[in-house]
């Protein structure tokens, strides 16, 4: 058995499993933002036992770690580069730490590639190669998985699609973040009705449903920017398929998903029209602790892994 831990900027897990897509018992929290990263250390520390406590296992029972951090992660020295919402990340050892603390081997991803695996080879995209990771809520990850192995480009990370620049109602460009992240949505209709605190994007979404005409044009809006950033990795990458999750994703088919397949599909490069699907992720919140499993159970069957 191995522990799965998914880091986010809201939200804790921790997953005990196999790591061949079942979760045997999960401890989740929540994430409070003024306690920083020293708070999140010391939510870790408590979760293990009680998460081993209700799963009927001892520490001796597990194998090996795998982390999910919700941010860029550099392998080589397996630390966290930065946070882009908890303080108190930047630079910290976090496999080093996590595999003192538990005294098992630990390996160490970011949050949206991890899911991406999890997809892959659990999920929406099991037998299916290339596959793109869209993740969208608080912020917008991505992940590309070829051959079911993670691509992580020089070691810093890769296909993070919600830092690609498009351009905004100025024509200043900005990251796709601000207009089809969870916030990005928040933003543009607090601006277009001046209320503050905006609705939540879920909420936002409903409105939509109801034809609220603000709510229709600013979905309208971040479909549009993501249908753009969608056709730049077609050109690019040529998926097999994109898998979108995260908490903006359950707007559904209606408001989201079949006004993005029409507008990727009328402005895609003509080669690659027939070569890509769009679809939902299929793994739920727990994503990323199936992932974080794989890659624990990955990192034992290494020569150098115990």
């Amino acid at each position: 058995m191995y522990l799965g831990i998914e880091i986010g900027g809201t939200k804790l897990q921790l997953g005990i499993g196999d790591g061949n897509g079942t979760v045997a018992a999960l401890w989740r929290g929540t994430v409070v933002t003024a306690d920083g990263a020293d708070g999140i250390r010391r939510q870790i520390t408590q979760a293990i036992p009680e998460l081993l406590a209700s799963a009927k296992r001892r520490r001796e029972d597990l194998q090996g770690v795998g982390i999910g951090f919700g941010g860029p992660v550099d392998d080589a020295t397996r630390t966290v580069i930065k946070s882009h919402q908890i303080q108190g990340w930047d630079g910290f050892p976090l496999a080093d730490w996590i595999g003192e603390l538990v005294g098992l081997p630990a390996v160490l991803g970011n949050d949206a590639d991890v899911a991406g695996l999890a997809e892959a080879l659990f999920g929406a995209g099991k037998g299916l190669t290339p596959i793109f990771y869209i993740t969208i809520g608080s912020g917008i990850g991505g992940g590309l998985i070829i051959n079911g192995e993670i691509y992580r480009g020089c070691g810093r990370g890769a296909a993070e699609i919600g830092h690609l620049r498009v351009h905004g109602s100025d024509l200043a460009r900005l990251p796709l973040e601000n207009f089809a992240s969870g916030w990005g949505i928040q933003e543009m209709y607090a601006q277009r009705t001046g209320l503050r605190p905006s609705p939540s994007a879920a909420q936002i979404a409903r409105q939509a449903e109801r034809n609220d005409e603000h709510a229709r044009v600013v979905i309208g809006i971040a479909i549009d920017r993501l249908a753009e950033c969608i056709c730049h990795a077609i050109s690019l990458l040529c998926p097999r398929r994109f898998i979108i999750g995260g908490g903006v994703s359950l707007m559904g088919e209606e408001i989201l998903f079949e006004p993005l397949r029409h507008l990727v599909a009328a402005r895609v490069f003509g080669p690659f029209a027939d070569c890509y699907d769009i679809v939902p992720a299929a793994l739920g919140e727990e994503v990323v602790v199936h992932g974080a499993l794989a890659l624990a159970r990955r990192k034992q069957s290494e020569p150098n892994g115990t």
